[in-house]
């Protein structure tokens, strides 16, 4: 006689796979830029746009709170996380310290890591080109850490992915800037060059450049107090 439990259990998986598909689009369109920091998420309306219902919108949000990417408010509702000024400082504080230790950690890679990594760099690059600044953003992130992946720290490494999202939300806002985008290419292909020389030292100047290029143009968009598209450039 078949168990009256099989279609609760048959329904657990794909209740688990919506609420994993909403938190993946969700983040999308905040790596996007299409939310932006402070900016409302109507569970409603999610609902509606990815053919949900509120359910799976609803987890999707909590584990995002959890992960520092949504806030949620009494009252009021979840929206996109916004980092206070002091919170920003402290995000490029511990970037700084933790990345600083995890380079000098690197050996010279092998041919073949060194290649993928070169080819994360050609990726960025061509999405640049093509204007594509969610892909440049994904693969902007892909490039890193495959640097920091090189490393035996592991714990420090996942904590530095953690700390990069707290900051996701500002991150597709900078590249609409051409200049920007072009710097930051500039340091890739040096970057890389360093990597290859075992140069562990230049590969730590030239992340401290890059990352205050980046904490640069964040740190103007927070004076400005509002957070918008820009024009892109």
């Amino acid at each position: 006689m078949p168990s009256r439990k099989t279609p609760a259990t048959a329904v657990a998986p794909a209740a688990s796979q919506a609420v994993s598909r909403v938190v993946d689009e969700i983040k999308q369109m905040i790596v996007s830029g299409d939310l932006l920091p402070g900016q409302q998420i109507r569970q409603e309306h999610m609902a509606a746009a990815l053919g949900v219902s509120r359910l799976p919108v609803r987890e999707a949000l909590r584990q995002l709170v959890a992960d520092g990417l949504v806030v949620h408010e009494q009252h009021v509702g979840f929206a996109v996380a916004r980092l206070s000024r002091s919170e920003f400082d402290q995000v490029y504080l511990m970037r700084r310290l933790l990345e600083t230790e995890v380079i000098r950690s690197l050996s010279q890679p092998a041919a073949d890591e060194l290649a993928q990594i070169a080819a994360l760099a050609a990726e960025v690059e061509q999405a640049a080109a093509e204007v594509d600044l969610p892909r440049m953003r994904t693969l902007n992130s892909r490039f890193h850490f495959a640097i920091f992946g090189l490393s035996e720290l592991g714990l420090v490494v996942g904590e530095i992915r953690r700390i990069w999202t707290w900051a996701l939300p500002y991150h597709a806002v900078y590249l609409y800037d051409e200049a920007g985008r072009a710097r930051i290419l500039a340091e890739h292909r040096e970057m890389v060059a360093a990597l290859g020389a075992g140069d562990v030292e230049r590969l730590v100047e030239l992340m401290n450049a890059h990352r205050a290029g980046s904490e640069t143009q964040l740190s103007l968009m927070l004076a400005a107090g509002v957070i918008t598209h820009p024009p892109v450039r």
